[in-house]
């Protein structure tokens, strides 16, 4: 690999993405890809995880609608760890909760237990990782592994390891996920 996988968001149009070398299916298999590879981000292609150009007669917008004010950090102190959470920039994949529910707990109040396990486990969460792309299963793409994302302004506390990218067309967060693809019933 010459460089760093980078992905640029083509003003409302596809993800541009370089020198990536994995692209994965939900079903966590590699999807060949080489050299440039422009991936939908409108929610309408019929060749989804990649572009057909249906975002030029669809009106998708590339634009972040978001007005900015949930975008703040929230602290949940435990014994041996703190863990920062930010609801702006979350992406209502389960990815966290998925992977320790001990610690992530949907639907509880608070939703997250810096106790519930150990330190190490919540720490090797967030290790670096091989840079990748992942289609997950009727939600966003989720990247791994330190992927440039240049010219934009991530939220409050976000992670530049590992991040979920909008593909349905509908988040008010462009280009990252906020969750929409749940509420508009996305298929892909």
């Amino acid at each position: 690999m010459s460089q760093a996988p980078s992905i640029e968001c083509r003003k409302d149009g596809p993800y541009r993405v370089t020198d990536l070398e994995v692209l994965r299916d939900a079903q966590g298999e590699r999807i060949a890809v080489e050299g440039v590879v422009a991936l939908c981000r409108c929610g309408g292609s019929k060749k989804k995880p990649f572009c057909d150009g249906t975002h030029k007669t669809n009106g998708f917008s590339g634009a972040r609608i978001a007005e900015g004010s949930e975008d703040r950090r929230e602290s949940y102190r435990g014994r041996r760890i703190t863990i920062h959470d930010n609801r702006a920039i979350c992406s209502h994949a389960g990815l966290c909760s998925d992977k320790l529910a001990a610690v992530f707990k949907y639907g509880n109040e608070p939703w997250i237990d810096p106790d519930g396990a150990e330190v190490e486990a919540i720490v090797a969460k967030d290790t670096q990782r091989a840079p990748s792309i992942t289609v997950t299963r009727d939600g966003p793409y989720a990247v791994e592994g330190g992927v440039r994302l240049p010219d934009q302004r991530p939220g409050e506390g976000a992670s530049s390891e590992h991040y979920t990218l909008c593909r349905c067309g509908g988040s008010k967060n462009k280009p990252f996920c906020d969750g929409s693809h749940s509420s508009i019933g996305f298929k892909g």
